[in-house]
């Protein structure tokens, strides 16, 4: 247990320098580094987990990259940055943004996570960077949340066209191409806790389910699942000369 507590102190320091933010208050950080399987197998070892923490951290993050957008692009619609901050703050892009500072092997997690390979688990990365997110906030303020995640973004700012994620006006668009009335979407499965919910959504085309997507909201699992049926509807396009 000793050494184990050793080695996750070490990576702690570690990605204190990738994050560019040395704690005050050093609990913070380990907090939010606390999963929920870790304080269920281990409460005598830990003062909370990093749930609360997330909840802070999605609000954060959601004003400092809005903010960030504000001042990269001058001349932006208030339509083109929602699709750019919908594109930087999805779970799939703050999972990259958390392996680029190997977040993942600092992370507190219980036996079945560990062995799941919750290190490496996109869910788990993207609410851990949150709750880290939400943790340099708690400790530094609003200037030091907002130098973190302008070294976390900044080279992901400009990376995409807007909307390019917009998986749900692109899928809608190919299948009126090809003769298909509008999908609608269909809630499928609705699970975890108030906080972290989770849904597996199903795009229904012409009547019938094309693809399934899942998300921590509504919106994100109807583009998992819009881009899972466009690539399916890329796959048979018919071959031209």
């Amino acid at each position: 247990m000793a050494d184990s507590e050793e080695r996750l102190a070490a990576l702690s320091v570690a990605l204190c320098a990738e994050l560019g933010h040395q704690f005050r208050d050093a609990l913070l950080l380990t907090d939010a580094l606390t999963h929920s399987s870790f304080r269920n197998e281990k409460p005598a070892h830990v003062r909370t987990d990093n749930e609360r923490l997330e909840f802070l951290g999605d609000a954060v993050l959601q004003w400092v990259v809005s903010a960030l957008l504000w001042e990269r692009f001058p001349s932006a619609t208030a339509g083109e940055m929602t699709r750019r901050r919908a594109d930087l703050v999805c779970e799939e892009a703050l999972a990259g943004i958390a392996r680029s500072v190997s977040l993942g092997a600092a992370l507190r997690l219980g036996r079945g996570e560990e062995r799941s390979g919750g290190r490496d688990k996109p869910r788990l990365l993207s609410s851990a960077l949150e709750a880290v997110v939400a943790a340099v906030y708690l400790d530094g303020g609003t200037e030091a949340a907002m130098r973190l995640c302008r070294r976390l973004f900044e080279q992901l700012l400009g990376g995409r066209a807007p909307g390019e994620r917009d998986f749900k006006t692109r899928v809608q668009e190919v299948l009126q191409s090809r003769g298909h009335r509008p999908p609608t979407y269909e809630v499928l499965r609705e699970s975890g806790p108030d906080h972290a919910r989770n849904y597996r959504v199903a795009i229904v085309v012409d009547g019938g389910s094309y693809a399934q997507g899942d998300g921590r909201s509504k919106l994100e699992a109807e583009q998992a699942a819009a881009e899972q049926a466009l690539s399916l509807l890329e796959a048979a396009a018919p071959a031209t000369s």
